[in-house]
């Protein structure tokens, strides 16, 4: 029978430094390559019974791994702030202040930049960009749609808000980003429920649409009827997201019968799924704009 891994009671439970474990003697190189421990970065490992988060990946880099005024940054702190949830073996993001040097490490998106006072902050025993320098971070960094999506969670959670990221974007003014986190801002809505809202909704605006109201809630002489995703109330029009919860058939019966009493008030919903969004994003397009155009000519609006 081959011979059980040696764990330590120390090392139970843990993340640790491996030549800090050798050093000690309560393991050899050998043990490490057991599978009682598992590699998270060079030189750092967790016991194999531990279930790897990102944060966990950000605790060991902002412990170990980063020069002193370096912070955990972009998805990584947004991450710290619940506003996303990246993969456990996505990059961690770390800031960097401009002219420190630090060489490239398996496993770390490092970023280098002009670091304000009042940039960062301390949570969880870690160095964090602050909500507001992590927004600026990921207008930079991400794409727009990509950067909204974060920033719609940070607004509806109440880690900062429209007027202060705009404040902050215009004392920044000539810097490289401001005018990036002012777009982002403009198209951002705390009112986003779910990452695929955010996309949906932002992609409707990019393509030259009037920009709809979220989680719209539509009442019959003062009675609840439905609350929706997207929606054009003036016109009736509104899109729904269709995530993976309709799975669910009795979910699937409830949403569907709700969306049933909208279209006998003349509602027109329509859905959209990840993918749609993903593989017919322009014609998905064609059928929202033809529903907006039809509603306007209507005559019942004239």
């Amino acid at each position: 029978m081959p011979k059980a891994p040696r764990r330590p009671p120390q090392l139970r439970g843990r993340v640790f430094r491996g030549s800090i474990a050798i050093s000690r003697g309560l393991l050899t190189r050998n043990d490490l390559r057991s599978s009682a421990w598992q590699p998270l970065f060079r030189d750092v490992y967790a016991d194999a019974q531990v279930r790897i988060t990102h944060r966990i990946r950000c605790a060991a880099v902002g412990r170990w791994l980063i020069p002193p005024g370096a912070a955990i940054a972009g998805r990584s702190a947004a991450a710290f702030y619940g506003s996303t949830t990246p993969a456990p073996s996505d990059p961690v993001d770390i800031l960097v202040s401009s002219g420190t040097r630090i060489g490239p490490a398996t496993g770390l998106r490092i970023h280098h930049g002009e670091v304000d006072a009042g940039d960062t902050l301390h949570k969880a025993g870690l160095r964090v960009t602050s909500p507001a320098r992590t927004c600026w971070d990921l207008a930079r960094w991400l794409d727009v749609v990509e950067a909204v999506v974060v920033i719609d969670t940070m607004l509806a959670s109440r880690h900062t808000d429209v007027s202060a990221l705009r404040e902050y974007a215009l004392s920044r003014a000539g810097r490289r980003g401001w005018r990036s986190l002012l777009r982002a801002v403009d198209l951002a809505d705390a009112g986003a429920e779910s990452p695929q809202e955010s996309r949906t909704r932002v992609r409707l605006v990019l393509a030259g649409l009037p920009r709809p109201q979220t989680q719209w809630v539509v009442a019959d002489q003062g009675r609840f009827v439905a609350r929706l995703d997207l929606a054009w109330p003036e016109l009736k029009v509104a899109v729904e997201y269709d995530g993976l919860w309709h799975n669910d058939p009795e979910q699937l019966h409830r949403d569907r019968r709700r969306l049933n009493r909208l279209l006998g008030g003349e509602w027109i919903v329509l859905h959209v799924t990840a993918k749609r969004l993903r593989d017919d994003f322009d014609g998905f397009l064609v059928e929202v704009r033809a529903a907006l155009r039809a509603r306007s000519h209507s005559p019942s609006r004239q």
